[in-house]
């Protein structure tokens, strides 16, 4: 695919928030999606000092004030306009399961889980990472989307797969109208597993082993590696989306500290991102 764009806002500080989007799904009417950097917030406990940082959630060493103020600074960017209220953000507690739920109103959900869809306009689906797999999902023929946290844990469980199979009982969605999007991760390069993580993998998938590399470190050590983007993108092809039909974003959230939050690079003390998909209010 081509290299996802980037938006820069208008109203965000000197170091411009930053917008990764699919250019694929720029032509979807009414469609607003975003994976969100570290770019280009208000926020100042989690870099050098010299520069703010877009964290976009509610952690423990950033204060709310800063964490509202990004937010709407973030669906501003998404909606282009000064007036966009963060209200329209739908988030929930996320826990690393397979609980996806349906979403008819905004504001958060009351269960904990880790995948949300809707089909009513007006509403964001908003999923925080800092490492694992965000997967964006767009019915365009049905005006669909869903938001999914893949950790390894929700991955091993097919939350991907869960959250497809609930679109097509829930609105009628047909794969051939469905279109995935696998955001900034923690790639294989700095993603190191134990071997019961193999083995989790091994008793569920039968394409197990190619999801892992073995990298030797000395005569008698090697270091083994997860792909979780891999992971995902085949429970995709599983589920029934076409190969054409998945994007991904590429950067790995441990390689480059300057554009993204990684949990495992700062060993937990840090913010986090948002993966955001709705259709517009009125568009339909």
């Amino acid at each position: 695919m081509r290299e996802p764009t980037i938006g820069e806002s208008a109203t965000a500080p000197a170091n411009s928030l930053q917008v990764l989007q699919v250019p694929e799904w720029l032509g979807i009417a009414g469609l607003i999606h975003g994976f969100s950097t570290r770019q280009g917030g208000v926020s100042s406990v989690y870099g050098d000092g010299a520069a703010a940082d877009l964290n976009l959630g509610f952690t423990p060493h950033d204060d709310r004030a800063s964490v509202l103020a990004n937010r709407e600074l973030f669906v501003q960017q998404l909606l282009g306009t000064g007036r966009a209220s963060s209200a329209r953000l739908v988030t929930l507690p996320q826990v690393h399961s397979n609980r996806v739920h349906v979403v008819r109103s905004p504001g958060p959900t009351v269960d904990s889980g880790d995948g949300m869809i809707t089909d009513e306009a007006g509403l964001l689906l908003a999923i925080q990472t800092a490492d694992c797999v965000p997967v964006l999902i767009v019915d365009r023929a049905r005006h669909a989307v869903g938001a999914v946290h893949a950790g390894w844990r929700g991955t091993v469980q097919r939350i991907v797969e869960v959250a497809v199979e609930a679109m097509q009982s829930q609105f009628g969605s047909r794969r051939e109208d469905l279109s995935a999007a696998i955001g900034p991760h923690i790639g294989a390069c700095c993603y190191q597993v134990g071997e019961e993580i193999r083995q989790a993998f091994a008793e569920r998938f039968r394409y197990a082993d190619a999801l892992f590399t073995d990298s030797p470190v000395g005569e008698a050590d090697s270091t083994l590696s997860l792909n979780l983007a891999e992971a995902n993108r085949r429970q995709l092809l599983d589920v029934g989306l076409a190969g054409t039909s998945i994007h991904s974003l590429h950067p790995c959230t441990g390689c480059h500290p300057e554009q993204f939050f990684s949990h495992r690079k700062t060993s937990g003390r840090t913010g986090r991102m948002m993966s955001v998909i709705g259709f517009r209010a009125g568009a339909y």
